[in-house]
């Protein structure tokens, strides 16, 4: 499946330069009247050049312009039973804004689910199934994520670790061996922690898989498997920039599946939910 248009553009939306900022952020806000557009008429409600609108193009890697509406056009009329996808936010609005927020989050989902490789996704399996130790690596508002994955293998039986604290993972991922499993979790993909945590683990010979939002990034080629996930974020606030649900969704995708293959699984769960039953009474 062709990946979405405005997930590519919100996904490298960071590493774009002003003017490729200026062209993405009108592309993401209002992509039904950029259907309707010349490519002049884009150019001069963005202050840039024709020029510029056709290596924006290229740079999110379409043929050019006439792409670029064709794909946003597929991408509207896809998206048009969830509702209208819109970025727009404000407590005047309640109503509004809970069905934007909504149809943003179930398109995230719904491409995240798409863009996986099946076969890719296989192996990622197995590998984890069959690793010695997983240790789910990341920094800033990743960890959450992380964290959360660690705490679902270890319940179904598969060792797992992560931690908060960068220096552990980093010091942790140095006594990794050829049997063990980083699954690195970073936004860009650019982290320098997460970088230096992936580089560590494989100069030990761990097995990387990464979970990013850009499919070309350092984090993602430095990693054997790589998940993409997507985001809508920017359609919001542009300062803000990463949401836990599309990553998490790929967390509870792999915890699910590895929990059918597991036989030992549902004990495992079972003997986890009871060491902790006291702290729910």
């Amino acid at each position: 499946m062709e990946g979405s248009v405005i997930n590519q553009i919100c996904a490298s939306m960071d590493s774009f330069f002003d003017t490729e900022k200026k062209i993405g952020d009108y592309i993401v806000r209002n992509p039904k009247k950029v259907v309707d557009m010349t490519v002049g008429e884009l150019a001069k409600e963005c202050g840039v050049s024709e020029a510029s609108v056709s290596r924006f193009c290229k740079r999110i890697e379409l043929k050019g312009f006439h792409h670029l509406k064709i794909s946003l056009a597929r991408e509207l009329v896809d998206a048009k039973d969830d509702g209208e996808i819109s970025g727009h936010i404000s407590v005047d609005d309640m109503e509004g804004s809970l069905r934007g927020i909504l149809s943003n989050k179930m398109e995230e989902l719904r491409q995240t689910v798409a863009m996986i490789d099946r076969e890719e996704l296989k192996k990622i399996l197995d590998v984890i199934n069959n690793a010695d130790t997983v240790l789910m690596a990341a920094v800033g508002n990743t960890i959450p994520v992380a964290m959360d994955g660690a705490y679902k293998l270890n319940q179904i039986g598969i060792r797992a670790m992560s931690t908060p604290i960068w220096e552990t993972e980093l010091g942790y991922s140095y006594n990794l061996t050829d049997k063990d499993v980083v699954v690195a979790i970073s936004n860009s993909g650019e982290s320098t922690g997460v970088i230096q945590i992936l580089e560590a683990a494989k100069s030990r010979g761990a097995v990387a898989i990464s979970i990013t939002n850009n499919a070309r990034s350092s984090v993602a080629e430095l990693s054997t498997y790589h998940i993409t996930t997507a985001t809508r974020e920017k359609l919001f606030l542009d300062g803000y920039c990463f949401s836990m649900v599309s990553a998490t969704m790929v967390i509870e995708i792999i915890y699910l599946l590895l929990a059918s293959m597991r036989k030992e699984s549902y004990e495992s769960i079972v003997r986890h939910e009871q060491a902790m039953a006291y702290t729910k009474e």
